[in-house]
């Protein structure tokens, strides 16, 4: 996490020198496919970093990291794991933690109001655990991730703006996983350089 960290800080310091856009934002996940039959709960605990150098003026390309952590408690009932049955109460959580490369295309940069759509390819490293009494079981896998997108951006002035966006990742099935797939919408500022 401390290389991450490094990385993303010296990313967004280097871009004091270059026409970009970095984008904070609190995201809420809602899951889809395996990971909405598993928690069927939205999170609301989750947050995106985005970068994007503009190597045109509607044109964007960088990276993006994430962080979404879904969470549901089920009522005690009989389970069924592979072979095994067990009866209790069970806690569900799954951290969904994207990073990928992004293009963007900005339709009016200059407008107040610029609409924009994006893909992004990369990784989405997935961890679970079920929680029973005083067992857990882990399951945990490295996902090949695609991520299209769309929002806009509202320019407030010219080095701050608000942006909302769309997006959907999916991650496909790796490792003791099947495909992990969850909606986005995220909310937050914009700083342009």
């Amino acid at each position: 996490m401390k290389k991450i960290l490094f990385i993303l800080f010296s990313v967004v310091a280097s871009s004091a020198f270059a026409q970009s856009l970095t984008n904070v934002q609190y995201t809420m996940g809602f899951g889809s496919g395996d990971l909405g039959d598993f928690i069927s709960k939205p999170s609301f605990r989750g947050f995106t970093v985005d970068f994007r150098k503009l190597v045109q003026p509607n044109l964007g390309v960088g990276f993006e990291l994430g962080w979404n952590t879904f969470y549901e408690a089920k009522n005690y009932d009989t389970y069924t794991i592979g072979t095994l049955s067990v009866s209790g109460k069970q806690y569900r959580y799954n951290n969904q933690f994207p990073a990928l490369f992004a293009v963007d295309y900005y339709f009016q940069p200059e407008e107040k109001i610029s609409p924009f759509v994006g893909l992004g390819t990369g990784t989405m490293y997935s961890i679970r655990y079920t929680d029973m009494g005083q067992y857990t079981l882990k399951q945990d896998a490295w996902h090949f991730l695609l991520r299209p997108e769309a929002g806009i951006i509202i320019n407030a002035n010219p080095n701050l703006s608000f942006a909302i966006t769309g997006k959907y990742y999916y991650g496909f099935a790796a490792g003791d996983l099947d495909a992990q797939s969850y909606f986005a919408l995220s909310f937050g500022f914009v700083f342009k350089n």
